[in-house]
């Protein structure tokens, strides 16, 4: 199943930085930015983490959730989280399960190497739990002011 926008946006549950699960479905009634990134403390995953937290605010009065997903284990993301002071959950998808879930683990290339691993996507789903939109390839410099402008636009 291609995740894509219009359909019912899987439901999962993942723990967060202090264990404590996080259920999509418990989101129902708010617009939630569920964004994928592939690694704690590295260049781009702390830009695009750093530029959602400075929007926070901005978020929070339009009554939007924002979660964080990546393979790193509870303790990464809650040394990521205290370091930069980010007041949104990270939550661990240890097995990549909900990252196959939602077709973000695939083929990536560095350096001329090829390997698996997260392909930087962000969903933003209604409050019905349906997909509104996807953002594939994202810049994470620009990522969250592209989705306040969609947010601020509907």
């Amino acid at each position: 199943m291609t995740v894509q926008a219009g359909i019912p946006a899987p439901d999962f549950e993942l723990p967060d930085e202090t264990g404590k699960l996080h259920r999509l479905a418990e989101y129902r009634g708010r617009v939630v930015v569920l964004y994928f990134y592939p690694k704690d403390d590295t260049t781009g995953c702390t830009t695009e983490a750093c530029n959602f937290r400075d929007d926070y605010s901005a978020y929070q009065q339009a009554g939007v959730v924002i979660l964080g997903v990546s393979p790193d284990n509870t303790k990464s993301h809650a040394k990521f989280k205290a370091k930069y002071g980010l007041p949104f959950p990270l939550l661990a998808d240890v097995g990549h399960g909900v990252c196959a879930l939602y077709g973000v683990w695939g083929l990536k290339k560095f350096m001329g190497r090829e390997y698996e691993g997260v392909l930087r996507t962000t969903f933003l789903i209604s409050e019905e739990g349906k997909i509104l939109k996807v953002f594939e390839k994202v810049k994470p410099a620009e990522h969250s002011s592209e989705i306040l402008a969609i947010l601020q636009n509907q």
